[in-house]
């Protein structure tokens, strides 16, 4: 029996939508760019985003907000490398921190040398860093796709 238009395995109210996004640039992107050898160096392993990256980041931000998704994210899965948590937080948090507001920062002032404002945890989906969607350096390929 073929399924028609109207039928599916399961009903949509049922589904989730899964978003993937790739981190923002990195510092490991920049010196990746200058020698690849830079992608296996443990001093790159656990990069910070770069000045690019949080651009990007905001960019992402905006195209989150102004296209109403921001609303409808119910959780945020992130690798817990820095690079990976900035850019999240980032896109997904709650907005500036201000003090005395009812929810704790989500990542505090300049975490991991990014100069940026404290960001909150209010009106934001719930975080959960799994060490699973780590990249791993093996076979490394420059815009490769991966699970962070």
């Amino acid at each position: 029996m073929e399924a028609s238009a109207g039928t599916a395995l399961y009903p949509a109210h049922r589904c989730k939508t899964i978003y993937l996004v790739r981190h923002a640039q990195g510092v490991h992107n920049v010196e990746g760019e200058k020698d690849f050898a830079a992608y296996k160096s443990h001093a790159l392993l656990d990069a910070q985003l770069t000045p690019l990256g949080w651009s990007q980041v905001d960019t992402l931000r905006e195209h989150v907000t102004k296209s109403g998704l921001a609303k409808k994210i119910e959780l945020v899965i992130v690798s817990p490398l820095l690079r990976t948590m900035q850019t999240a937080v980032g896109v997904f948090g709650g907005g500036n921190y201000t003090d005395g507001a009812s929810a704790s920062p989500l990542m505090v002032e300049g975490a991991g040398n990014s100069g940026r404002q404290p960001i909150s945890s209010l009106n934001c989906p719930p975080f959960l860093a799994v060490e699973a969607c780590r990249e791993e350096q093996r076979n490394k390929i420059p815009y490769s796709l991966s699970c962070h």
